[in-house]
């Protein structure tokens, strides 16, 4: 987002990306990134700028910033499968 968003976007982000949403990464507007396309992540959080903490599954903790990165939910079924590969 270029531009500070209302409380209004910000609590809709929270609520499309509640904590522990699996979410998937196309690409990231930062030639410094160390988060590669179609790297995998878990939800930590939505600030009050409307940035999404993630915690990738490579190790990188860089926030999502909506309308400068392109990504998406993980599908539910690979959600789970995803879940029960972390037991054990």
């Amino acid at each position: 987002m270029n531009r500070i968003p209302t409380q209004q976007q910000v609590e809709r982000l929270r609520k499309n990306y509640p904590v522990g949403t699996r979410v998937v990464l196309h690409s990231m507007d930062d030639p410094y990134a160390p988060v590669p396309p179609g790297t995998k992540g878990t939800v930590t959080y939505v600030d009050d700028m409307g940035q999404i903490g993630v915690n990738w599954d490579n190790g990188s903790g860089l926030s999502l910033v909506p309308g400068e990165d392109t990504f998406s939910k993980v599908s539910e079924p690979e959600k789970a499968k995803s879940d029960r590969g972390m037991s054990r």
